[in-house]
């Protein structure tokens, strides 16, 4: 395919591909980033709405096409070094992210303590289980690795939709988990957050799942704390975040057993080995 001569003086990477990063029309705040290649581009440029693409899937994704929360494009631009595209969007229904935050970028690095520590700061606008709610369109394609700090329990969508996320066969998740991290083991280091992890070793990864863990403990104690008839939209917030922070404690448990070649099914199991014992009987049996 001949390209036209404003799409030549793009750089793209070796996989064809550009990050395309979107901002808003109106605030200029960054929403979010996704990968762009040459069709990709040309399509947002000819229809002036977002259409990205899709590296797990190998196919073109337009944004907001499941979720509702489509990109109209004002302005495209090209950097210095023509590898880094910036969209100017108008975000419908005003959610990019696929958590229900207006940005992808809702965390915020904390310095003013002895430890930096990542801070949520941005509220959930819409449950995503409202928001991806069709078990028939999956092109809504959110690769959630590039959205910044805490990416952690979704990195598996490199290889998921975000309709996937939400409908994926629940008896089948686990497995699907499996084949992902096992891929990522032989992944560059530099290619998805499991495959960083990966190449920092087992104490890294250990020590993210402390640390997910006490993050659990944290919005547990604050979703005790909530009250859903004095203001139902803190409740419903603290609700998600802890189950938001307890997936981040499954996740980076998996990907422990990953290390170890253990598969989940292994875990599961031993949990229903244990069904119909008496928890008090097989703990004194050890």
């Amino acid at each position: 395919m001949t390209l036209p001569a404003w799409l030549t003086a793009v750089t793209f990477n070796d996989d064809g591909l550009i990050p395309a990063i979107a901002q808003d029309h109106q605030t200029g705040r960054i929403l979010m980033m996704a990968w762009m290649n040459a069709e990709a581009l040309q399509l947002t440029a000819q229809t002036q709405t977002a259409v990205y693409f899709s590296r797990s899937r190998a196919k073109l994704w337009h944004k907001g096409e499941s979720s509702g929360h489509t990109q109209t494009v004002h302005d495209i631009r090209l950097d210095c070094d023509a590898d880094v595209i910036v969209l100017s969007v108008t975000q419908a229904g005003g959610i990019a992210c696929h958590t229900g935050r207006e940005s992808c970028f809702y965390q915020r690095l904390d310095l003013s303590g002895q430890t930096p520590e990542w801070q949520t700061v941005d509220k959930v606008l819409k449950d995503p289980a409202d928001i991806y709610h069709s078990h028939e369109s999956t092109s809504d394609t959110y690769e959630t690795e590039n959205t910044g700090a805490n990416t952690d329990s979704t990195d598996v969508s490199q290889s998921q939709s975000v309709t996937a996320q939400a409908q994926v066969d629940k008896a089948s998740v686990l497995q699907q988990l499996d084949s992902v991290l096992a891929e990522r083991k032989q992944a560059d280091a530099d290619s998805s957050y499991v495959a960083s992890l990966y190449a920092k070793g087992l104490n890294k990864i250990l020590e993210k799942v402390g640390e997910e863990s006490t993050e659990s403990i944290i919005a547990a104690k604050d979703f005790a704390n909530c009250d859903e008839t004095a203001d139902k939209a803190s409740y419903d917030e603290a609700r998600h975040e802890l189950i938001y922070e307890v997936a981040d404690v499954w996740f980076h448990t998996l990907v422990g057993l990953a290390w170890f070649d253990i598969e989940s099914d292994a875990v599961l199991n031993e949990l229903g080995r244990r069904f119909g014992l008496s928890g008090i009987d097989e703990k004194a049996a050890r």
